[in-house]
């Protein structure tokens, strides 16, 4: 892997104007130019899946608590304390960039032809590292170099992906002391916690590269299938997207697909699941997955073809098409056996893994795909009594709503944001950046814990039902 800097990137599509990170020292014209960031991007070649080799594409945004203008080697201490966030979109199938782009990244991508981009005032970049992977490979611009060449399960996924963060580390070596953590949304629900499991194993085995990992966040996360499905068709029903009768049917073919789990016929499973879904949506005159309150799913805009023009290609050192796609195609083809498999004894052993690592599980409120009720669920089977004993606070803002809902047991801390669907940085974007950095610095969640208060009105109402049968 070479050290390839992102000096500047076209503006939109068509390439009519810039937006400068840094002055490109072989350029004269960049004389004056402002530095803003420092930025890389690139590809690292590894090996697999198999006998073959990948290109997996990476674009790194170092914190903007350093100074682009003070050579890295002079405000080491600076760096290396600074979290290092690996960011990862699901599908499977997604690019990372669309989380770049549309969620948590220092750029936006606005919704007119020309694709304009602008800088975010949102961006996790603030104060962390964050380095945007497409994988696995035939996500975004990453590829096999022998075409139609996809992984077929976590395993070989979390070890070429631990090859190309390891290839990261080594080039770019500031970084390489800066506590690590591995964070996505949706189907990497399930890429997250194998990966941090894998960057664990590799550590204990030794020799080679630490990988400094210290936890791991998870945004809506699809971790547990057939918990997410049972729940999307108890909501969809709640939210009047399903006749009486309906449900019945729904959950007489959800026997068949538990039957397939049961039996370990994976990829039949998949079938019957991803069935489910699209009947569930069908009766439900098409409502959006990731949004019960929505027709339509998030626009990405014209981030294809901005992404795909020569000059963005250029500008990223890329060779490739980018490509995104969601639960379709032949990324997730060839992880049909995987899609419907429970992930959630991964959490389980990281939670309670000797390193201690921090967890974090945050979810939007109204994604009916994978959303508060599925991860609630998992934590209670995960910490078993403790869970429901845990003060579950009222994160409260000085007015207005309340920003969420937030507990903490040991080292795990989930979030219930309101208002909000299933991509939570998108929706809400600034109190998710709060929410990541209360976590990330163990900065206090302001609120209070509506116990108390709740049990003196079921108290209260008690006692008045007693003086009436009295």
């Amino acid at each position: 892997m070479l050290r390839q800097p992102v000096y500047a990137i076209p503006a939109n599509a068509f390439n009519t104007q810039t937006i400068h990170f840094y002055p490109d020292p072989e350029k004269k014209e960049d004389e004056g130019v402002p530095k803003a960031v420092r930025s890389y991007a690139g590809y690292a070649d590894v090996d697999g899946p198999g006998t073959e080799s990948s290109r997996l594409f990476y674009w790194f945004f170092e914190s903007q608590t350093c100074d682009p203008h003070v050579d890295a080697g002079k405000q080491k201490d600076l760096i290396e304390k600074t979290p290092l966030l690996i960011w990862l979109n699901g599908g499977p199938g997604a690019s990372s960039l669309l989380g770049l782009f549309l969620e948590n990244g220092p750029l936006r991508i606005g919704d007119d032809a020309a694709g304009t981009i602008s800088v975010s005032p949102d961006s996790w970049n603030q104060e962390a590292h964050v380095i945007y992977w497409d994988q696995p490979v035939g996500a975004g611009y990453s590829y096999c170099k022998k075409p139609e060449t996809y992984v077929k399960d976590e395993d070989e996924l979390s070890e070429i992906f631990h090859r190309a963060l390891v290839q990261f580390l080594e080039t770019y070596p500031e970084y390489q002391q800066c506590p690590l953590y591995v964070c996505g949304e949706s189907y990497a629900g399930k890429y997250v916690p194998y990966i941090a499991q894998k960057i664990q194993q590799k550590n204990l085995a030794g020799p080679g590269t630490h990988v400094n990992l210290k936890g791991i966040s998870v945004g809506n996360g699809w971790i547990t299938p057939a918990l997410s499905i049972r729940v999307m068709i108890d909501y969809a029903y709640a939210s009047g997207f399903l006749g009486k009768g309906q449900k019945d049917i729904l959950e007489s073919s959800y026997k068949h697909f538990q039957d397939a789990i049961s039996g370990g016929r994976m990829k039949e499973a998949t079938d019957l699941g991803n069935g489910l879904v699209n009947a569930i949506l069908a009766y439900g005159g098409d409502f959006d997955v990731y949004d019960v309150r929505r027709w339509e799913d998030l626009s990405a805009g014209a981030l294809g073809s901005y992404l795909n023009s020569a000059a963005v290609k250029e500008a990223l050192h890329v060779d490739h098409e980018w490509k995104s796609e969601d639960n379709s195609g032949p990324v997730a083809i060839a992880l049909k056996a995987d899609n419907m498999a429970d992930a959630s004894q991964v959490y389980t052993e990281l939670i309670h893994a000797k390193e201690n690592y921090k967890v974090l599980l945050y979810t939007g409120d109204f994604d009916t795909a994978c959303g508060y009720q599925s991860t609630e669920e998992i934590l209670d089977q995960i910490m078993k009594d403790g869970w429901q004993k845990a003060p579950r606070l009222i994160w409260k803002q000085a007015q207005g709503h309340p920003k969420g809902f937030v507990r903490t047991l040991n080292n795990v801390t989930q979030v219930a944001v309101p208002d909000s669907g299933h991509e939570v940085p998108a929706y809400q974007p600034r109190i998710c950046r709060e929410m990541l950095y209360n976590w990330l610095f163990d900065r206090p969640f302001h609120g209070q814990d509506p116990e108390r208060a709740a049990q003196a009105i079921l108290a209260k109402a008690q006692e008045d039902a007693e003086k009436e049968t009295g």
